[in-house]
């Protein structure tokens, strides 16, 4: 027993010290899929209002995770979770492919939005070779392109893919993807591993016509397979280049891109190869310029001897030709009572990945696969995001190929309130899309401790509210940066703020304020001030009296204060509301719609 204490101790202790030195930038990103409803949404019968409220919900448990970009997937099968003028509505969405949501809504404009309303970034992740994922079973339209272009389509067991050899199949995914970075706010195009089918025993990808119509002067059949990727990858390149050059390309692919004993340059594995199994040339990607970041999917353990993490991650952060590389992780294989890699059911797996990519030089960051493997909290993983590795906020790392400018520094005015400091601030210039808040202790420090942030805006917000108590004589110190679309950051304007006696509260009356709104459904703002020090007790009581929920049992100072309520679960009627304190008790009454 002491021993297992000792180990939980250390265990803990190296975590507590590792979050210490959280990086100011670092990618943070999970993987929501929409195929076979995965992460979203989860029901493929859900009406448009709750799979809204579902990808809300999902936004807001990763936002308290620490999570700064989202990958979501927007064509699964070459059809689509938005209004598209090529392809059909995606039967996981509404249960019958090319059946558009009622009532009509946009659900990738919607989820672009709620993302950016939460800082976070939104990567339009694309399928663009599959076709049908499983003809046994799937829902096909008849405006889909299986059907209207069926010489396009190349049967594999049970799936059907896009040709990748035809050139019309390129200009066709090319179309799709140009489409959503014209018409939607996106931050990056992202690409799976899905290029041409992993092999499977008994069947072969039937493309030999291709080859001998379209060979372009390859003679070896791979070789030109290979190119037929690299051509797409290049075109969607230089194409987004051209219609917003701050969008971001990444491509996940297979974890190993050749092993040591095929290619001097690979990696010391035994693996399956990527580069010759399924055509993706990674490091043809990267050392020309075509991608942004790599994202390897190396969904294996530390200490597995075919594909060892710990030998892959150095040897991608080797070969990225200065691009950027989040790692793709297995969340979804945390304490896996099936695998044979018993490694998996060391829950101090992830959290030891997590501490090889920091140390490992030319890491950017993480993506998690998938969304559900992180909320579900497998192995207490996500309880290990919030509270060590991701507790402090981070900003996407900086893209100097893309742009390296930074705005200028924002105008800014700090004024005291009578419950805290109020900070305005004002660009200087159009290239500003948000700003930076912190807290200094004098105005010389660095900001580049990620533990002095006190607030990261929304869009088109300018000002910020410090509610906090404060003293006669006290001086505090902020710092705001501007920064721009790929998060080039603006050297710091400061504000001293000296609080005096005349900026004080006066004593606050004992109030318990009516709820914001009500009636509500969603949530609610409970506000109530205090003349001075208090226990605060806030229930929630049904019309018979029964407790439904204990809010709040806290020490507070005497001052003014909020509280937000979540009431998604609740049913609806009628609930009383009480305050009590040590100056009484208070009730309002709330209906839940």
């Amino acid at each position: 027993m002491k021993k297992y204490i000792l180990l939980i101790f250390l265990f803990l202790f190296h975590t507590f010290s590792f979050a210490q030195n959280s990086p100011k930038r670092e990618f943070r990103a999970v993987w929501i899929a929409h195929v076979e409803n995965i992460d979203f949404p989860t029901q493929k019968t859900f009406s448009p209002e709750t799979q809204r409220q579902e990808f809300v919900q999902i936004l807001d448990a990763h936002q308290r995770n620490g999570i700064n970009a989202v990958l979501v997937q927007v064509r699964p099968s070459a059809d689509a979770i938005f209004p598209s003028p090529f392809e059909p509505w995606s039967e996981w969405l509404t249960g019958t492919q090319g059946k558009a949501p009622e009532p009509l809504y946009d659900p990738l404009a919607f989820m672009i939005e709620e993302a950016h309303k939460r800082n976070m970034e939104f990567h339009a992740w694309f399928n663009p070779y599959r076709a049908v994922t499983d003809s046994s079973k799937s829902s096909i339209a008849v405006s889909h392109i299986s059907k209207t272009q069926p010489k396009w389509i190349i049967p594999y067991n049970k799936k059907k893919l896009l040709d990748p050899g035809l050139p019309e199949v390129r200009d066709y995914i090319l179309r799709i993807v140009q489409d959503v970075a014209k018409r939607y706010d996106i931050d990056g195009v992202h690409f799976d591993d899905y290029f041409y089918p992993y092999p499977e025993t008994g069947f072969s990808f039937a493309d030999d016509s291709t080859f001998k119509k379209h060979a372009r002067g390859f003679t070896n059949k791979d070789d030109w397979r290979r190119d037929n990727v690299n051509l797409l990858i290049k075109n969607i390149s230089e194409s987004l280049k051209n219609t917003k050059p701050y969008i971001k390309f990444g491509i996940s692919p297979f974890g190993v891109w050749r092993n040591l004993s095929s290619d001097p340059k690979g990696s010391n594995t035994r693996a399956f190869e990527g580069y010759s199994g399924i055509y993706g040339d990674a490091l043809k990607w990267l050392q020309e310029g075509w991608i942004d970041y790599v994202t390897p999917q190396i969904y294996w353990t530390i200490g597995f001897s075919v594909a060892d993490f710990q030998i892959l991650v150095p040897w991608w952060a080797k070969n990225t030709n200065g691009r950027h590389l989040y790692v793709g992780q297995a969340a979804y294989r945390v304490n896996d009572q099936q695998t044979t890699d018993a490694n998996w059911r060391n829950l101090a797996q992830m959290p030891n990945q997590m501490r090889l990519l920091r140390q490992t030089a030319n890491v950017q960051g993480s993506v998690f696969f998938s969304s559900k493997s992180i909320t579900n909290n497998l192995g207490g993983f996500q309880d290990s995001l919030r509270n060590n590795f991701y507790k402090t906020p981070a900003l996407p790392p900086i893209m100097a190929w893309k742009d390296a400018t930074p705005p200028a520094s924002p105008n800014v005015v700090a004024e005291p309130l009578s419950d805290g400091v109020k900070i305005n601030f004002q660009a200087k210039d159009a290239d500003t899309q948000y700003f930076m808040i912190y807290e200094l202790t004098n105005p010389n420090q660095s900001i580049d401790d990620p533990k002095l942030i006190r607030y990261k805006t929304k869009p088109n917000e300018f000002s910020f509210t410090d509610k906090r108590k404060v003293g006669a004589g006290q001086n505090l110190i902020y710092a705001v940066t501007a920064l721009d679309r790929l998060h080039n950051e603006s050297t710091p304007s400061i504000s001293q703020v000296l609080i005096t006696a005349n900026d004080l509260n006066p004593l606050w009356d004992f109030q318990f304020y009516a709820p914001i709104p009500n009636p509500a459904s969603e949530r609610v703002l409970l506000v109530y001030s205090l003349p001075t020090d208090s226990f605060v007790k806030i229930r929630a009581y049904n019309l018979s009296a029964n407790t439904l929920q204990s809010i709040e049992t806290v020490q507070k100072q005497g001052g003014r204060f909020e509280q937000e309520l979540d009431i998604r679960d609740w049913q609806s009627g009628i609930y009383m509301l009480s305050l009590e304190t040590q100056f009484g008790a208070l009730v309002q009454k709330l209906i839940v719609e």
